[in-house]
């Protein structure tokens, strides 16, 4: 099972099942893996990024970042924060990043460089865990409350929630509506669900939905998107108290 999910810069997939969508390098723990503009797994093409410029490392359910520069930092961006970011110093070796959504910015000569580095198996405590009574339980199915992934879990899922006999589950054109009246999802689109979706269904929950992230055909969507539903009201992961975290429908967009 994968710590970590990189996903470098670089184009597309040229063709095939996946095409559209940048190939990802998926580590487990102990896995390690170089970064720059030499022959590297994670190839950054900048003439000032160094050949060798740093080093990823999985861990168990978080990463570690080492900067092999001497004279300049690294910036660590929190994808799901306001504006947080954590400072990686110059030969600063094996940072740990907390961030469940990352991306890696590194100054270049045209600009800067980035890459993001997402990390599906960060471990929440079971809430029936009680601290002192040996070892702790944690969840299966890691899911931040706090991230815009579960947002979007929780709008997908709204329709069976106030009615389990509605079969109709809403496209990502219209969870983006849905959410789009909260602070954090204003600027939320339709790829950018369709992001999340994936990144739940192939990442968080792991299903066996018999394609690869990026797969096309609006068959197959719909099918990953019930499968997604099911999967989550079956085992209690999305429940009739997280519609709390939506926009009153009053404010709403139909």
């Amino acid at each position: 099972m994968e710590t970590i999910i990189v996903q470098p810069p670089g184009p597309p997939r040229p063709q095939g099942e996946g095409a559209g969508r940048p190939q990802l390098l998926r580590m487990g723990p102990g896995d390690v893996a170089e970064f720059g503009r030499g022959d590297v797994p994670i190839l950054l093409r900048d003439p000032g990024i160094s050949r060798r410029a740093g080093r990823l490392e999985a861990a168990e359910d978080y990463w570690r970042l080492s900067n092999f520069n001497k004279e300049t930092a690294y910036v660590v961006e929190n994808l799901e924060g306001a504006g947080e970011y954590l400072t990686v110093a110059p030969g600063r070796l094996g940072a740990p990043v907390p961030f469940e959504f990352s991306r890696v910015v590194l100054p270049g000569l045209n600009g800067t460089v980035d890459f993001k580095v997402f990390a599906p198996q960060h471990a929440y405590l079971d809430e029936r865990s009680t601290p002192g009574a040996g070892e702790l339980t944690v969840h299966p199915y890691a899911l931040d409350a706090t991230a815009k992934y579960f947002l979007v879990l929780v709008a997908l899922c709204e329709p069976r929630l106030r009615d389990p006999a509605d079969s109709v589950l809403p496209g990502a054109g219209d969870i983006a509506e849905r959410l789009r009246p909260l602070d954090s999802c204003r600027g939320l689109t339709r790829s950018a669900v369709n992001y999340h979706i994936d990144y739940l269904a192939f990442a968080k929950l792991r299903l066996d939905i018999g394609d690869e992230p990026g797969g096309d055909g609006a068959g197959r969507t719909g099918a990953k998107r019930a499968r997604l539903a099911s999967h989550a009201l079956r085992f209690g992961l999305v429940r009739e108290e997280h519609l709390t975290l939506l926009p009153s429908r009053k404010g709403a967009c139909a």
